[in-house]
């Protein structure tokens, strides 16, 4: 194994590599390796408008092959006589091991092996996994993988995996123990318009694990959540010290596979990895200031609150709303999750009826419903008497759409809100579908998360009180 005092800086030959050497590339389209290649030169196979070329060397190496995608081929990585930053292996099992004795002797930077046919196999793949690490860590050469989708790192403009596409550049990186949830992961992002620091795809964790990348990412100026996929964790006692210490400066959520017998079957013949007990790790989970997601929906509902409000620095919270419906299921979900809704004090009763914008039939309690004919000023009017109360710490605001909402406007205000109230977080819940649209898209921009659903909203501002009890900024 490498020296995992060492390791962060190690690792940012794989985030920021000035040349790529791709042993595998093929002139078939259909294939791995055409796909890696295609990736790099033109940014991505599915063409999207977040599809950026690699600007370092690119080296493409296959012995049969004089060219591919227009750029000259090498009959094997020996033969190129530049320093090589990163090598992309995507060969059968069996060749692997003599590609990393050749990468050895090179001493490149690092190694993504892309190859399946190791541990997740069985004994003999396992022990031609270990040959490779140990052949590669006597080089001081930290390897991804095997069995993996590659790394994605949308601002270097740089998609080292065969992922066909590539996410929006933001502040969230996703570590995947699964490359193909991974690759879904990317449609889904360019559709919702969700950006990502960074997408790795670990596979086996034969050398560098988890852990090593939670800490890399922990310094990345980029990243300003950390959202996880699990199957199995190789080191617990080293996963916990590490995940201790960062999720005091960058909040960290995971979702666990493997939570049922089934389900931990499943995982030894996916990764080679063994899942052990649900409980455990929930345990671990929770002394690490881990935040625990229920499923996929979840894991990057919280990552997007979590990265860009503030922590919710007491328990006590208001919703504002144009629907009596919609702010009773809102407070259900609330108090179900342990989110205290603030009694309104009678001083703020009565600044919302100076105001002069309050509808007479408002609920003057929490959660206030300001009625359904509420135009942006009385949004304004109460999103700011709430929020300038010292007792309320944290606002969700909810919009279904009627003839008079105005959806835009709405976003407007609450983007001023969140500027003015730096200091406490704002949720959203634009409730409906293409006529909200244009307001739910602009506050995400402005970084203040929107959710169709009342019940991921209450979710999303537990997991800020949760970081504001953790002490984290």
């Amino acid at each position: 194994m490498i020296n995992r005092t060492k390791s962060k800086n190690r690792l940012d030959k794989l985030f920021s590599p000035n040349s790529i050497a791709v042993v595998g590339a093929s002139r078939d389209e259909k294939s791995v390796g055409y796909g890696i290649a295609k990736n790099l030169i033109e940014g991505c196979v599915f063409k999207c408008r977040y599809c950026m070329p690699f600007k370092g060397k690119i080296y493409l190496v296959n012995p049969k092959a004089g060219m591919i995608l227009a750029k000259k081929c090498y009959h094997d990585i020996s033969s190129i006589k530049e320093q090589i930053d990163l090598v992309i292996i995507a060969v059968p099992a069996a060749i692997v091991e003599t590609i990393v004795r050749e990468c050895a002797k090179l001493k490149v930077g690092g190694i993504i092996i892309i190859s399946a046919g190791f541990a997740e196999i069985g004994e003999e793949g396992k022990n031609l996994q270990e040959r490779i690490v140990s052949i590669a860590s006597k080089s001081g050469i930290p390897i991804v993988g095997p069995n993996c989708l590659g790394i994605i790192r949308p601002s270097a403009g740089m998609n080292a995996s065969f992922a066909p596409s590539v996410p929006p550049r933001g502040d969230v990186a996703f570590i995947s123990q699964s490359g193909a949830l991974a690759d879904s992961i990317i449609d889904w992002a360019i559709e919702s318009v969700y950006g990502f620091s960074a997408i790795i795809s670990i596979g086996n964790q034969a050398d560098l694990d988890i852990s090593d990348f939670i800490e890399w990412l922990g310094e990345d100026k980029e990243t300003k959540a950390i959202a996880l996929y699990i199957e199995g964790i190789k080191d617990g006692r080293r996963f916990m010290e590490v995940t201790s210490r960062i999720s005091r400066k960058k909040p960290i959520i995971v979702l666990k596979a493997g939570r049922t017998e089934k389900g931990q079957k499943a995982i030894s013949s996916h990764t080679g990895s063994i899942a052990g007990s649900y409980k455990i790790y929930e345990t671990a989970f929770s002394q690490s200031g881990v935040e625990i997601a229920d499923n996929v929906e979840e894991l990057f509902d919280l990552a997007k609150a979590l990265a860009n409000q503030p922590p919710c620095k007491k328990n006590s919270v208001a919703i504002v709303t144009n629907a009596g419906g919609p702010g009773v299921l809102c407070a259900d979900f609330c108090e179900s999750m342990g989110v205290n809704l603030a009694e309104l004090k009678d001083s703020t009763i009565r600044k919302l009826d100076k105001s002069g914008k309050m509808h007479p039939a408002y609920s003057r309690h929490n959660p206030l419903d300001i009625v359904g004919d509420a135009l942006p000023e009385r949004y304004e009017a109460a999103i700011n008497i709430l929020l300038s109360e010292d007792y309320i710490s944290g606002l969700i605001v909810i919009q279904t759409l009627q003839t008079m909402t105005d959806p835009v406007e709405d976003a407007k205000i609450i983007i001023r809100a969140k500027k003015r109230f730096k200091d406490k977080p704002i949720i959203c819940t634009y409730m409906g579908g293409m006529f909200s649209r244009e307001g739910w898209e602009l506050l995400e921009k402005n970084g203040i998360p929107d959710y169709n659903d009342p019940k991921k909203a209450a979710r999303a501002m537990k997991a800020l009180i949760d970081k504001g009890k953790r002490g984290l900024k």
